[in-house]
C-alpha cells in the first residue's frame, strides 16, 4: 500500500491590486517603482514611494500604506524622470492598513510604456 502524506496548504495572500485590475480590461501587468505626491493647486506635496503595479494607456494601479479618495489629485514620477505627470483618483478599495488606487493621467503621457 503506498504512503499517504498530509500537508497543510497555506492560502496564498490574494493580490489587491489585481482584484482592481479586473474592472480595467486593458490593464496590463507592470512594475514601475515610483514616487507619489499629492497634487494640490500649483502645490504638490510628497505622499508615499510605490510601485504601479498594473497600467493601460491612460490609467495606473498601485497600492499604498495611506489613504487616498475619489478625484483625489496626484503625481506620478519615476527615477529616470521618464513618467512625470498627473493623475486623478477613479476608483478606490479600502483593505487592512491598504489601500489600492486607479488613478487615470490627466494629459496623454507619450512616453508612458503601456500603448493600447
Amino acid at each position: 500500500m503506498p504512503n499517504q502524506a498530509t500537508g497543510t496548504a497555506r492560502a496564498l495572500q490574494p493580490d489587491i491590486v489585481g482584484r482592481l485590475a479586473k474592472f480595467f480590461p486593458l490593464a496590463t501587468p507592470v512594475r514601475i517603482p515610483i514616487k507619489l505626491s499629492r497634487a494640490n493647486g500649483n502645490e504638490t506635496a510628497f505622499f508615499q514611494d510605490t510601485v504601479i503595479e498594473f497600467g493601460t494607456s491612460r490609467e495606473v494601479l498601485f497600492a499604498l500604506d495611506r489613504p487616498l479618495e475619489f478625484a483625489d489629485r496626484v503625481l506620478l514620477e519615476n527615477s529616470d524622470g521618464s513618467l512625470h505627470a498627473e493623475a486623478s483618483v477613479v476608483a478606490v478599495q479600502y483593505h487592512p492598513e491598504r489601500t489600492v488606487v486607479a488613478a487615470r493621467f490627466l494629459k496623454d503621457v507619450p512616453n508612458w510604456i503601456v500603448k493600447p
